[in-house]
């Protein structure tokens, strides 16, 4: 069975991928959860214009400097997964 927090989980890889795709000019099958941010080059502003579009689409405060953390996609998605879990 797939819990919530998985499909929650796999939501936000796609939001995260539909956003970066576009600012990093890739097309979003050549992402996925492994995918570093280093990898696609991800400056500050590709950074916070993610979070604020993952605000928007969630309605919730996305800590820019947490989300920076991240390594990968999927670090991402888990790190918004447990903001929108509290």
């Amino acid at each position: 069975m797939i819990g919530k927090e998985t499909i929650m989980r796999d939501e936000i890889i796609e939001k995260i991928i539909e956003r970066g795709s576009y600012l990093w000019g890739k097309e979003a099958a050549e992402l996925n959860e492994n995918t570093t941010f280093a990898e696609v080059n991800a400056k500050s502003g590709h950074i916070s214009s993610i979070t604020t579009f993952l605000e928007d689409e969630y309605d919730c405060e996305v800590p820019y400097i947490g989300f920076k953390k991240c390594k990968t996609i999927g670090e991402a998605a888990d790190y918004v997964a447990a903001l929108l879990e509290e």
